[in-house]
C-alpha cells in the first residue's frame, strides 16, 4: 500500500473471518499515524484467550471500534463476537463498551 508521506492514518490488523485461525487472534489498531519512510506499523497480535493487561485489551477493543466504525458484518460479526466474549476488562467503562461492540456484532454476553 503506497501512503503519501506526511499523512495521518488509522491502521487495524486484524484475522479476515474466512482464515481457519480467525477465532485466535484478537484485533489491534494503530490510530493517528503520521506516515514516513521509517513509520513502525508492526503489531504482536493478542492470543484470544490470553490476557497481558489492561492495554492489551484496549487495544484489541479499538481494533473492533474501527470494525464497528467501517462497517465490519455478515461473516465477521460471529468471529468477533466469539473473540469480544474471551476479554477480560479491568473496569467497568471497557466493560460497558465491550457489550455495546458484543451488542452491535449481535451476540450479547
Amino acid at each position: 500500500m503506497a501512503i503519501g508521506a506526511g499523512e495521518t492514518v488509522t491502521v487495524r490488523f486484524d484475522t479476515h473471518h474466512s482464515l481457519t485461525n480467525a477465532r485466535d487472534w484478537q484485533p489491534s489498531a494503530v490510530a493517528n499515524a503520521v506516515t514516513s519512510d521509517e513509520t513502525p506499523l508492526d503489531r504482536h497480535l493478542l492470543p484470544t484467550g490470553q490476557d497481558h493487561g489492561g492495554a492489551s485489551n484496549v487495544d484489541a477493543l479499538n481494533g473492533y471500534v474501527v470494525a464497528a466504525a467501517v462497517g465490519e458484518a455478515g461473516g465477521y460479526a460471529p468471529t468477533a463476537a466469539y473473540r469480544l466474549s474471551m476479554l477480560k476488562q479491568p473496569t467497568p467503562v471497557l466493560v460497558a463498551l465491550q457489550q455495546r461492540l458484543l451488542d452491535h456484532f449481535g451476540e450479547p454476553a
